[in-house]
């Protein structure tokens, strides 16, 4: 699943997809791939100005239960790409799509880096049997 993961991932960065993503049903399904993975993996999606998809990166593949990820890695390739916006996206194999203290802490963190970096993080979705938009629980503050 590993290998098929970071393949249907790396077709999608080849090119300009130009997908307009309004709902987090939407993320969910132009990220489907995630449902069914073994290990949690976290996908940033880059947005250009008028919010359409540039292209999606896969900045960490983890364990069952988690997945290292750290600014540097998820700001690297929206900047390469451009991206003046970025929905952040990751899967909870366990299939519970509620968030952890760690989903919100780094969450936290990256929409503050974004605002230095000035790339606006517009969501971050963590999808499991269905999709939990953190901007709609209100648990994170999306400015």
């Amino acid at each position: 699943m590993v290998l098929q993961l970071q393949t249907e991932l790396a077709v999608k960065e080849a090119a300009y997809d130009g997908t307009l993503l309004t709902s987090p049903e939407h993320v969910e399904a132009y990220l489907s791939e995630l449902k069914s993975a073994a290990q949690e993996a976290f996908v940033v999606i880059a947005l250009n100005a008028k919010n359409r998809v540039i292209e999606k990166h896969l900045v960490s593949l983890g364990t069952v239960s988690s997945a290292l990820v750290h600014p540097r890695e998820v700001f690297r390739p929206l900047i390469q790409s451009g991206a003046s916006y970025t929905i952040l996206a990751h899967n909870h194999p366990s299939g519970s799509p509620s968030p952890s203290c760690e989903d919100l802490k780094i969450t936290r963190q990256l929409i503050a880096a974004g605002e230095i970096m000035g790339i606006k993080v517009l969501d971050h979705i963590v999808i499991g049997d269905r999709a939990v938009s953190l901007r709609e629980t209100g648990l994170c503050h999306f400015g």
